[in-house]
């Protein structure tokens, strides 16, 4: 005898409230028949996966794995209740997109009328959140597919390209690399750097991608976002990097701050991060996320959308 999704829904739903009633609650079903299918799991498994004490509910080493396992068959099952519906109708009904806060402000509004046009029958929710939980959602069949950027480590993951963006300085406009020209390398080594804080990919893709060692201590300012960052810069506090595709929404457009590209190492290429619609691998949903990111495409990045799996996967 096997579990019913039914059993596995309640299951999760326990793990993720930490309570009978707020799981019933979540699942609209009584207490009493949420509990009686968790019992009926346990008899088929043959062991118990939670334990049971008075005002708390905690999962056994059993019933984390199921839970983890569970995530995996309830994710397929609504891909296959979805893929089903929209048969032969692409990109139509629901689907859920999660975009990482230094790319949703500036590439949204650019392009979701053109989505809109293109794929009338599409209802888009969209989630804005740091990379490691958007994955987490992917994994979970929280969502159907990320707005991310590369390079980001993440195993179960492919993702099919919308194309680079350049991450360039930023300095108060009286600072001395605010100079006509590019910012030659290692050159902002030693500069008072004020980044966005622990979490944002786009943090560490830029002190990777120039060499530079993270500044450690209490009194290092953290930016929550790009708009507060450039705030800052603009106070004279200290020197940032910023993607284009902000610059180019206007988001540095302001006296007080000057923007500069960075002059690349011999032979190699300017900094950038890759911007890519990210899925989980095996969800039937793949092929519309490919033609998600074909859509997301402006006119100057390169036309061709190609999907990867590899251990490097999305971020910001």
């Amino acid at each position: 005898m096997l579990p019913t999704l039914r059993q596995l829904q309640y299951l999760k739903l326990l793990a993720e409230h930490a309570s009978f009633s707020r799981a019933a609650e979540a699942a609209h079903v009584s207490q009493p028949a949420l509990s009686a299918g968790v019992q009926e799991l346990e008899k088929i498994l043959g062991a118990p996966v939670v334990e049971r004490t008075r005002g708390n509910v905690q999962l056994t080493a059993v019933g984390a794995e199921a839970v983890r396992r569970a995530e995996d068959v309830l994710a397929r099952t609504e891909d296959l209740v979805e893929a089903a519906r929209s048969a032969g109708r692409p990109l139509s009904g629901r689907f859920r997109l999660g975009v990482i806060p230094t790319v949703a402000p500036f590439l949204l509004p650019a392009t979701l009328p053109g989505l809109k046009t293109a794929y009338p029958a599409l209802r888009l929710f969209i989630r804005e959140d740091l990379t490691p939980r958007l994955i987490a959602g992917l994994k979970a069949g929280q969502l159907d597919a990320a707005v991310i950027a590369l390079p980001y480590e993440a195993h179960g993951i492919e993702h099919a390209r919308i194309g680079d963006d350049e991450i360039l300085a930023a300095a108060p406009a009286d600072h001395v690399l605010a100079a006509p020209g590019a910012i030659q390398p290692g050159s902002l080594r030693g500069e008072d750097l004020i980044l966005l804080e622990d979490g944002h990919c786009l943090r560490d893709q830029a002190l990777a991608a120039f060499d530079i060692e993270a500044p450690k201590g209490d009194d290092v300012f953290a930016a929550t976002s790009l708009h507060t960052l450039v705030q800052m810069v603009g106070s004279g506090l200290g020197v940032s990097f910023l993607p284009q595709m902000a610059v180019k929404a206007g988001l540095a457009d302001t006296p007080s701050v000057v923007v500069r590209h960075i002059q690349p190492r011999a032979g190699a290429l300017a900094p950038s991060r890759e911007i890519v619609v990210a899925w989980r691998a095996g969800s039937s949903r793949a092929a519309e996320a490919r033609l998600l990111a074909e859509a997301m495409q402006q006119d100057d990045q390169p036309a061709a959308s190609t999907a990867t799996q590899s251990n490097t996967a999305p971020g910001a």
